[in-house]
């Protein structure tokens, strides 16, 4: 197998996670709350050829001199874009949606028999029964919690929510008594390093419970002024669906252009080899 090939197979694979990528957003374009994300390459270790001697050997050149050759390209990093969505009229007492960028409900999901924190900004909410008692939950079945880390929960029946402050709910019981609670809301730090858990999920990755402080702060206290929530809406996700059926346009062609570089390849070797 020549460098030509070499090239276009590990540049082939890269391409294929992009398209995926692409795929994934288009079909998360109508999930509430949902951020897309973004693939961006960069060369392989490349090799460098001196086969200039001197500055001299190429008057009036402006990049460097020699050859560079790299084994392909990949995938450098995968960005979650923080935009925010448009905003979706509902009417529904238990839809919020949130209108300032990196600012996500606490969830708790339940991953191979263990509870984990996790992030979401979907504010498709329900209250269902969990037996001996009511729940907040998400529409996916994920717990809600509040301030404190801890799972809202209602004695009884919920006739009535609204929202007498950001982050506050008050919910009109069937008794007619009135219950006050707390959403437990972040505000992310640095975006980029929390992990994809699922459509609308987000999480920390292994290893950066060290960091927390860092990533992700807690709106709890004086700093709850800062949630911005509105009732009775969603957020739609924020992806431009032209923008990604012109970025898989052109990854298609980039795949067509690097499986014509294998059969070229193909074609040389086989002259190569009848030659006589």
């Amino acid at each position: 197998m020549n460098r030509t090939m070499v090239t276009a197979v590990n540049t082939l694979g890269q391409l294929h996670k992009q398209v995926d990528l692409i795929g994934h957003n288009l079909a998360n374009a109508e999930t509430a709350g949902y951020k897309s994300r973004e693939a961006s390459f960069a060369d392989l270790m490349a090799q460098q050829i001196n086969n200039y001697s001197s500055a001299s050997s190429e008057v009036g050149r402006q990049s460097p001199l020699g050859i560079r050759q790299s084994p392909g390209a990949r995938i450098s990093q995968t960005a979650m874009l923080s935009k925010q969505g448009s905003l979706k009229t509902t009417g529904r007492p238990l839809d919020i949606a949130f209108t300032k960028e990196n600012q996500y409900l606490k969830v708790r999901v339940q991953e191979d028999g263990t509870s984990q924190i996790r992030f979401t900004r979907n504010g498709e909410l329900d209250i269902v029964n969990a037996g001996d008692q009511w729940v907040l939950a998400t529409k996916d079945g994920h717990l809600v919690l509040d301030e404190n880390d801890q799972v809202i929960t209602f004695s009884g029946k919920v006739e009535e929510v609204k929202m007498i402050q950001p982050g506050t709910l008050e919910a009109t019981m069937d008794n007619g008594q009135n219950i006050a609670f707390r959403l437990g809301v972040i505000a992310l730090n640095k975006p980029q390093y929390l992990e994809q858990m699922g459509n609308t999920l987000l999480g920390l990755p292994d290893g950066a419970d060290n960091n927390i402080n860092q990533i992700y702060s807690d709106l709890n206290g004086a700093r709850r002024q800062e949630i911005s929530l509105q009732q009775g809406v969603l957020e739609t996700s924020n992806v431009d669906i032209g923008k990604e059926m012109t970025d898989l346009m052109a990854s298609q062609r980039s795949i067509q252009f690097q499986s014509r570089s294998i059969t070229l390849a193909d074609q040389m070797m086989g002259l190569v080899n009848g030659i006589r």
